[in-house]
C-alpha cells in the first residue's frame, strides 16, 4: 500500500499543519510534557510518519481558521480577477467565459489539458498554503507575548512577537494575491481554449428558446359551462 500526498494536499494542509505541530511541540516542551528522553526512544521512521500524519490532520482541521482570519483582516483594496483580466485584455469583454465562475473554468481546463491546468492548481494550492500558515504564526505571536512576562528573555520574546504578528498579516495578504493570480491565470488560459464560448452559450440559448416556445404556446381553453341535461328528441317517422 502506497501512501501518496498530492501537491494540493501538501501545500494546502500538510505544510500549515507542520507549523501547528511545531507550536504544540513548543508548548509541550514548556509544560514538560515532551522531553528529549521520551522522544529519543521512538524510532526515526515512526516519528517521521507520526509527524506527517499529524501535520495533515491538524492542517485539515485548522483549515477554517485560515478562512476566518482572511475574513477578519481588512483589505486595502478589492480586486476582481475578471476586472483585472479585462483591463489587460479589453478585446475579451464580449466573451462568454468571463461570466462563469473560475472554479468551473478550471474544470474545463482540466478536461481539455491536465498539464496546462497544473499551473492554476499550483497557484491555488500555494495561495491556500500561505493563507493557512497565518493562524499558527498568530498563535506563536501570542505565545511570545506570554514569554515577555513569564520568560527569561523578554526582549527576544518581544522581537519574536512583533515578527510573528507581521508575518501572519503579510501571509494573509500574499494568500489573497496568489488567489487573484490563480483566477487571472485561469481566464488567460480559457481565452485560448477552443470552442469554450460556444459550449457555455449553448445551455443559455436552449433555456431562452424553451421560454420563448412556452410563451408562444396558446393556453388550452377550458369550458366552465355544465354539460347539457336537455332530453334528446327522437327522430320523426
Amino acid at each position: 500500500m502506497n501512501f501518496v500526498i498530492g501537491v494540493f494536499d501538501l501545500f494546502a494542509y500538510t505544510i500549515p499543519g507542520a507549523l501547528y505541530v511545531a507550536l504544540f511541540g513548543y508548548l509541550g516542551a514548556k509544560l514538560h510534557i515532551l522531553t528529549a528522553a521520551s522522544i529519543g526512544g521512538v524510532p526515526t521512521v515512526v516519528l517521521v510518519v507520526v509527524i506527517v500524519v499529524l501535520s495533515f490532520l491538524l492542517g485539515y482541521l485548522a483549515y477554517p481558521l485560515g478562512e476566518a482570519l482572511e475574513r477578519i483582516v481588512p483589505r486595502r483594496r478589492s480586486r476582481n480577477a475578471a476586472e483585472e483580466f479585462l483591463r489587460r485584455m479589453p478585446a475579451a469583454k464580449d466573451r462568454a467565459f468571463l461570466k462563469e465562475n473560475t472554479h468551473l473554468l478550471l474544470c474545463a481546463l482540466q478536461l481539455h489539458d491536465k498539464e496546462v491546468a497544473v499551473d492554476v492548481t499550483r497557484l491555488r494550492a500555494s495561495g491556500l498554503m500561505v493563507r493557512n500558515c497565518a493562524p499558527p504564526l498568530l498563535f506563536g505571536a501570542v505565545a511570545a507575548i506570554v514569554e515577555i512576562f513569564a520568560g527569561k528573555h523578554p526582549f527576544i520574546a518581544g522581537g519574536l512577537a512583533a515578527l510573528f504578528l507581521f508575518a501572519s498579516l503579510t501571509l494573509v495578504s500574499q494568500g489573497r494575491k496568489l488567489g487573484l493570480w490563480a483566477g487571472m491565470k485561469t481566464l488567460e488560459l480559457c481565452f485560448w481554449l477552443p470552442e469554450i464560448d460556444e459550449k457555455l452559450a449553448a445551455p443559455q440559448k436552449d433555456t431562452a428558446s424553451q421560454k420563448d416556445t412556452a410563451s408562444k404556446t396558446p393556453a388550452t381553453a377550458t369550458s366552465t359551462q355544465p354539460p347539457s341535461t336537455s332530453p334528446v328528441t327522437p327522430p320523426s317517422r
